[in-house]
């Protein structure tokens, strides 16, 4: 299956893909256009594109919302800033609604919550999925996985003092936490993502034990995003 992830999934459908919108707190957080205008950039000394957005989003409500309207598969990422927002959470947001937990945002002054978070775990959900960082300490793999999480999705944007890197920087780094997880984890259910900018791209995280592709960065590039597409489908 073929993800797409933030922020062109908040925008973009293709048929027989699963879309991730977000990330969404439990509040509004003004400012997401002007913070997208002012750190959204490539950069040739990274070789990829890096942003400092910081989770600026229209709130919890505002997904639900869209939720109720649409009542599809898509999946909503959820960022969590405070352990006792959790309660709150798993009240307002409907037992079958699908959710990325993103536990690993770069571009925050605060740590993110990674206790807790079974509670968001129910039957009804289809996905109901960790974004893992991909400088990830192993232990907090285990942790996670003995909360009772199978899917993962490996990996968000990489911590650097500009703010968060995307592209082929990221592959080393998700390979190695594919390799981790399924080795260990066989029983796992693996997105794997981070510099995938043609279809061999994607065959390698096959090769390595993903069980699905997220794309992102691809999107700047509708040649690309065209041509990988069309290998997908075919």
């Amino acid at each position: 299956m073929l993800f797409i992830s933030p922020p062109f999934g908040n925008y973009l459908y293709l048929p027989y893909t699963n879309k991730i919108l977000g990330s969404f707190t439990l509040d509004y957080r003004e400012g997401l256009y002007q913070q997208i205008f002012n750190t959204l950039h490539y950069s040739s000394k990274y070789n990829g594109w890096v942003n400092k957005i910081g989770l600026r989003n229209k709130g919890i409500d505002y997904a639900i919302n869209i939720y109720n309207k649409s009542n599809n598969d898509n999946i909503y990422s959820i960022a969590i800033l405070n352990k006792k927002e959790i309660p709150i959470l798993i009240q307002k947001i409907p037992d079958k609604m699908n959710i990325e937990l993103n536990v690993s945002c770069p571009n925050l002054d605060k740590k993110m919550i990674n206790e807790g978070l079974s509670s968001f775990l129910n039957e009804n959900r289809k996905w109901c999925i960790i974004k893992l960082s991909p400088n990830i300490d192993h232990n907090l793999i285990d942790l996670y996985y003995k909360q009772g999480f199978r899917q993962f999705h490996c990996s968000n944007t990489l911590p650097i003092k500009e703010g968060g890197l995307s592209g082929k920087t990221l592959t080393p780094y998700t390979e190695k936490l594919i390799i981790y997880i399924k080795k260990k984890y066989p029983d796992t259910e693996l997105i794997a993502g981070g510099g995938v900018q043609k279809w061999e791209d994607a065959i390698n995280y096959y090769k390595v034990g993903a069980n699905h592709i997220s794309i992102s960065t691809i999107c700047f590039n509708p040649f690309k995003l065209c041509l990988f597409y069309f290998n997908f489908i075919s």
